[in-house]
């Protein structure tokens, strides 16, 4: 049987860690769980190259305790966090640090299987090409400063009310330059508008 590609899921809850591992293995990847990131962290040097599923709010090290350990260590393991809802500054915080993706939970099946897919393939060596993010900068380039602020809200993980607020304009103005936001950058969720925005260079440590 041909795998897909092998996956680490890093759970604390034992059963969301049995619930991915036949929801994963049915989609044909090779599972492996690990109850606690220390776990995979010892087990590490001597896995092969997956993608990690990791939730973000576990005891002892967290998912960006555990995205840190890996940057420092030049994983190039995609991750993929799974946080609670309304996590989306932690989140942020996690595509800073080099999540690939975040889901919040609960989510579709096809969505998680699809983002695992997404994040093996563009591992892949020489994906991260400069043409790719050009392209990017120019779709940046190409936002209203209206748009611009908007977005900018928007992956600092304000709600459409708060930049409503804070731009003195209503909520349903907001959603049509969030949609237009979404349409110019080519980003079909929040997260891969979070992804878009630090390959083109809008995030500065």
């Amino acid at each position: 049987m041909v795998h897909k590609g092998k996956v680490y899921v890093i759970d604390d809850d034992e059963a969301m860690r049995e619930s991915l591992d036949f929801l994963l293995g049915a989609a044909d990847f090779q599972v492996t769980l690990f109850e606690s990131a220390q776990h995979f962290l010892d087990a590490f040097p001597t896995i092969d190259f997956g993608c990690v599923v990791s939730d973000v709010r576990m005891p002892g090290i967290d998912g960006i305790e555990l995205l840190k350990r890996l940057k420092a260590g030049g994983s190039l393991f995609p991750v993929v966090i799974m946080t609670g809802h309304g996590d989306v500054p932690l989140a942020v915080e996690a595509m800073k640090l080099g999540a690939m993706e975040f889901l919040e939970k609960p989510f579709e099946d096809d969505r998680l299987i699809g983002m695992i897919e997404t994040a093996l393939r563009m591992a892949e060596p020489g994906v991260k090409s400069e043409a790719a993010t050009l392209e990017i900068q120019s779709r940046i380039a190409s936002l209203s400063p209206r748009e611009r602020q908007v977005m900018d809200g928007l992956i600092a993980g304000l709600s459409n009310k708060l930049i409503a607020r804070e731009y003195d304009i209503s909520p349903r103005t907001i959603e049509v330059y969030r949609a237009n936001v979404m349409t110019k950058m080519q980003a079909a969720s929040l997260s891969e508008l979070v992804r878009l925005a630090m390959r083109g260079g809008v995030f500065k440590d």
